[in-house]
């Protein structure tokens, strides 16, 4: 299965590659549901690691992407996430999880069976226009959700730093990447009072380590974020930092650092006292203790 092709009879706008030069073009084909000219895939490399899965989580079911090549991710989050814009996505980012798409295939569908209800002798362009308000003002009607996952080493990390092989960081990586999307996905929608981008990084982190290894390695998560002796070096941390002066953004990345040292040695506790717990039913623990430790 062509993963791409298969993604394209939903979102249109995976026909139309990265340029500075499509903003009519993807407001067109994204926000009034317009055909796309050209039904051009070959912005794509394609890889027989692409796949598609339905994951059950606590929160609902969620459709996860798999990109195989590393090109094929960044132009896939460049067209899906932001707008079709030649955006530079990270070396550390390895994945994504993407709200709010418009599905207009679910859309039509509708309409093709809304417009078999009909008698002969309605007007369907009124009938519909009126429908469409009526099934467009519930968004779970017509809204998506994404996670995309690259292959490759978790957070640009070499398996050296991380004392693997090649092959069995790979692995782990996968699941890592896998159960933190899906953390973020479950908190979302069961926890969206608590949002906080870099907790939510630190108990993502959690739960996916906890995947992969079935114990948690609070080093490993210091090593992601770029964490030595409470100190920042370099790492994924900074991605969630916004100060732009470099002298008082180093000096919130080093007190984060040494924030998220000590929480992470609180997250131990936790689920030291958790006895073999599932990794979905652990972010309930986490999540309870915010409050008390952020």
């Amino acid at each position: 299965m062509n993963v791409f092709k298969e993604l394209a009879r939903s979102y249109n706008q995976l026909y139309i590659p990265p340029s500075d030069d499509t903003e009519e073009m993807y407001s067109n084909v994204v926000k009034r549901g317009m055909e796309p000219e050209l039904k051009n895939l070959s912005h794509f490399k394609t890889s027989h690691l692409d796949k598609l899965e339905c994951l059950d989580t606590p929160a609902g079911e969620v459709l996860c992407v798999t990109i195989g090549e590393r090109a094929d991710f960044v132009t896939f989050l460049q067209i899906i996430a932001n707008k079709c814009k030649p955006v530079v996505i990270p070396d550390t980012q390895g994945a994504s999880i993407i709200s709010g798409i418009i599905n207009w295939k679910k859309i039509h569908d509708h309409r093709d069976e809304y417009l078999k209800t009909l008698s002969y002798d309605t007007d369907n362009d009124l009938a519909w226009s009126e429908e469409f308000r009526r099934f467009t003002s519930d968004k779970k009607n017509y809204l998506d959700v994404l996670i995309v996952l690259s292959v490759g080493p978790y957070s640009a990390v070499p398996a050296s730093q991380v004392n693997m092989s090649d092959d069995e960081w790979i692995v782990a990586s996968d699941t890592i990447r896998k159960y933190h999307e899906c953390t973020h996905f479950i908190c979302r929608k069961l926890y969206p009072e608590l949002t906080d981008a870099i907790w939510d990084e630190v108990v993502a982190d959690t739960i996916g380590i906890y995947a992969a290894f079935g114990a948690f390695d609070p080093e490993m998560i210091k090593t992601f974020l770029g964490i030595k002796d409470g100190h920042y070096t370099f790492g994924r941390l900074e991605n969630y930092v916004e100060e732009e002066d470099d002298t008082q953004k180093n000096a919130k990345l080093d007190e984060l650092s040494c924030k998220i040292s000590d929480l992470l040695g609180e997250f131990c506790d936790i689920i030291d006292k958790s006895d073999n717990i599932k990794p979905f039913d652990l972010i309930r623990f986490l999540e309870d203790s915010k409050e008390s430790l952020w």
